[in-house]
């Protein structure tokens, strides 16, 4: 019998990619924000009582990195007290929980790639309670997955790359931040290494999928490195080359011509970010390909196959 998997935030960027392939490994039980609270403990516990999973996969969270600063009550709601209590649930019942964290738990002062052992300082209310909501789920001792990635975009949503597009048909010069540095990751990577992972825990617990012998936190994030006004540049190019039959990138230009002719860098000083953010947030993922032989490819190779056709393979991918 295939396990129950229980999916928040199936309308995100993550979970959007998850929803089309989790189903290959289980039944799958998806709720969006409408469908169920995350600032409600209370039907966070219900619905887990009554769906009785035996996984729980948590893609959602509160992402507005500059509005968290104004509403941080929201922000811990969903980010720190909502896995809290559902590794709490999880406990209880016997589930085991997946969790996705961030590179913003860094202070960005290191210049080497973040190992998970390096020490955290997040600068900001996002990754503040990004990162409570990490150790709430440690603390519980629920059997768990936490896996932090970085610079998350897709071809739906909201995000940079589709930001990006936007804003290359209204103007010809752009602006773009150059002193950030990290490791853009695509959405639908992150889908398929976790599925992966997951898969290769089902096969070793022939079906039924109720703890993990490597609980932990790992990072998982593209290879490689870059600045923002680095993938900005990237994603133009891209673009001018992609067929114009892609009906997610008309979709994210309206139909009109790309008009930005410069890409400028500037400082974040000059941008007026309202927010401090990590200036070097590169991740480290030896730890992912050594515990479960899952390697990520390049942000650019990511990037590129966005271009290349309309949807990526829906099947787990061996990596």
């Amino acid at each position: 019998m295939k396990p129950v998997i229980l999916l928040t935030g199936k309308n995100g960027q993550v979970g959007g990619e998850l929803l089309r392939l989790l189903p290959q490994l289980g039944e799958v039980i998806a709720l969006d924000r409408d469908q169920l609270d995350l600032s409600r403990p209370s039907e966070i516990r219900r619905t887990i009582r009554e769906v009785q999973p035996q996984f729980i996969v948590n893609a959602a969270a509160y992402t507005a990195v500059d509005q968290a600063e104004t509403d941080e009550s929201t922000a811990r709601a969903i980010n720190a007290e909502a896995p809290e209590v559902m590794a709490d649930e999880a406990k209880k019942t016997g589930a085991a929980l997946l969790h996705y964290s961030t590179d913003y738990v860094f202070d960005g002062t290191k210049n080497a790639p973040y190992d998970e052992t390096d020490a955290t300082n997040p600068l900001n209310v996002y990754g503040k309670t990004k990162l409570a909501g990490e150790q709430a789920i440690r603390n519980s001792g629920v059997s768990h997955l936490i896996f932090r990635t970085s610079w998350v975009y897709a071809t739906r949503g909201r995000n940079f790359l589709l930001a990006i597009l936007r804003l290359a048909t209204n103007k010809e010069e752009l602006r773009i931040v150059n002193d950030q540095v990290g490791a853009p990751t695509c959405a639908f990577d992150v889908a398929a290494a976790t599925c992966k992972i997951l898969a290769d825990a089902l096969d070793r617990s022939h079906g039924k999928l109720v703890s993990f012998a490597e609980s932990g936190t790992y990072h998982m994030s593209a290879a490689g490195q870059t600045t923002w006004y680095e993938f900005a540049k990237a994603i133009l190019e891209e673009a001018e080359t992609a067929s114009r039959h892609l009906e997610w990138l008309a979709e994210a230009t309206q139909r009109r011509q790309l008009i930005a002719r410069r890409v400028l860098p500037i400082s974040s000083e000059e941008f007026h970010l309202p927010t401090h953010r990590p200036a070097y947030s590169v991740l480290s993922n030896y730890l992912l390909y050594q515990v479960f032989d899952v390697t990520l490819s390049h942000w650019r190779s990511q990037l590129q196959r966005c271009f290349v056709s309309e949807s990526s393979p829906v099947n787990v991918p061996a990596t």
